[in-house]
């Protein structure tokens, strides 16, 4: 759980860290800790679960290495998911679900289809036809962007075990509506400070 970063300057370590630690907090903090993916804990506890910071804020670079990152993860089997955190370039949420669209593409043009999907986090994500105050949309809402690889073997061998998946979705938004926007925006103001 490191971030690659051969061409890191010295100048932007310090926010490719915190753009690092503010996912895991989230990870831990909501993700695990109120079993919005049950599959989750189980990578997080196994180590098949990693970070890693996108070090441009150019579309194409940032393009190239979502790639790069499914490359790595060919080379290591073991890892079941890869959160590719973007912390400049896609603050709006329009362009991010624009680079969402073109990185779905690259990923097939590439051969991944079938092998890698994407799932899709943004500080301001709005499903399709919610209101953007509704709090079902913190259920796809992160400290910072992320793009979500899954290797798509190993989502299907975590859904062999479990009862019931098309009801995750539902569940988490009954779950969000409960509970209030409020509680979930202190909840990732929480995951932007330190530990």
């Amino acid at each position: 759980m490191t971030i690659e970063s051969p061409q890191v300057h010295p100048q932007a370590s310090t926010p490719l860290a915190d753009a690092q630690q503010q996912t895991e907090n989230w990870v831990r903090r909501f993700i695990v800790k109120y079993n919005i993916c049950p599959f989750a804990r189980p990578d997080l506890d196994a180590g098949n679960m990693r970070y890693c910071v996108a070090q441009s804020a150019e579309l194409e670079q940032i393009l190239m290495a979502v790639i790069e990152e499914c490359g790595h993860m060919d080379a290591h089997p073991e890892l079941s998911t890869s959160l590719f955190i973007i912390p400049q370039g896609v603050e709006q949420f329009d362009d991010y679900l624009d680079l969402l669209d073109i990185a779905t593409a690259l990923l097939e043009a590439q051969g991944y289809d079938g092998v890698y999907q994407l799932a899709s986090f943004h500080p301001d994500y709005c499903f399709d036809g919610v209101a953007p105050d509704d709090a079902s949309n913190y259920t796809n809402r992160a400290p910072l962007p992320v793009l979500h690889i899954i290797r798509e073997s190993a989502l299907a061998e975590a859904l062999k075990g479990y009862q019931d998946p098309e009801a995750i979705p539902e569940r988490n938004i009954q779950f969000t509506r409960r509970k209030g926007g409020n509680f979930f925006e202190l909840l990732l103001e929480g995951c932007r400070r330190p530990s």
